[in-house]
């Protein structure tokens, strides 16, 4: 019992960050307590439009992805920002709003972000994740180039997700914002400047 009363109390003084593992950005990823890790985006296919036959050259390809590269690591997630703490928010206060008019403004306000729904329900994004173990920074490059051409000649769209892609990705998936390419590195350090001899200044 004590242990564990030890274990929250230590957690308590950690920051977001350091509790999901992420320590930097790298000149090719993110440095994280398991490694560095390099994300490339990779296109959807639309199966849909493909016959059978198609469908499993498809497959066949993914499969040599991931003979070629076993330690890769594949996440699908929204490419956009999900609406439904938003609309369920939303749809609480139309059961207890007694206003008729503020209730035709919530129900237009629940029909906008259902259109908007629609309109992003095809939109997801693949990545393909790669960690980095104990490398020095020319290997990281080397390793991510020969990741990045394995996967295009089997006929997949790729590319490197830079730094700002990054961003804009975890900002999506941990459900912060949609600008998450405009964020700071720290948080705070845009009320900061550095004047001409190096002193911040608020």
């Amino acid at each position: 019992m004590g242990k564990q009363k030890d274990n929250q109390q230590k957690r308590k003084g950690y920051s977001v960050q350091e509790l999901i593992g992420i320590k930097t950005f790298t000149k090719y990823g993110l440095a994280t307590n398991k490694g560095e890790l390099l994300f490339f985006l990779v296109s959807p296919t639309n199966i849909s439009v493909l016959s059978s036959v198609n469908i499993e050259i498809k497959i066949r390809h993914l499969m040599i992805v991931l003979s070629a590269i076993p330690n890769i690591e594949i996440s699908c997630t929204d490419s956009c920002e999900c609406f439904d703490d938003n609309k369920s928010y939303l749809q609480t206060r139309l059961d207890e709003e007694q206003n008729a008019k503020v209730r035709k403004i919530l129900k237009k306000d629940v029909e906008m972000l259902d259109h908007l729904q629609t309109e992003m329900a095809t939109a997801r994004q693949f990545l393909f994740l790669m960690r980095c173990k104990n490398m020095k920074p020319e290997q990281v490059f080397q390793t991510a180039n020969r990741a990045e051409k394995t996967i295009s000649e089997q006929g997949f769209e790729v590319q490197r997700m830079k730094k700002a892609d990054i961003k804009r990705f975890l900002a999506v998936y941990f459900g912060a914002s949609m600008n998450g390419d405009q964020m700071p590195d720290t948080d705070g350090e845009q009320f900061y400047e550095v004047d001409e001899d190096g002193e911040i200044e608020c």
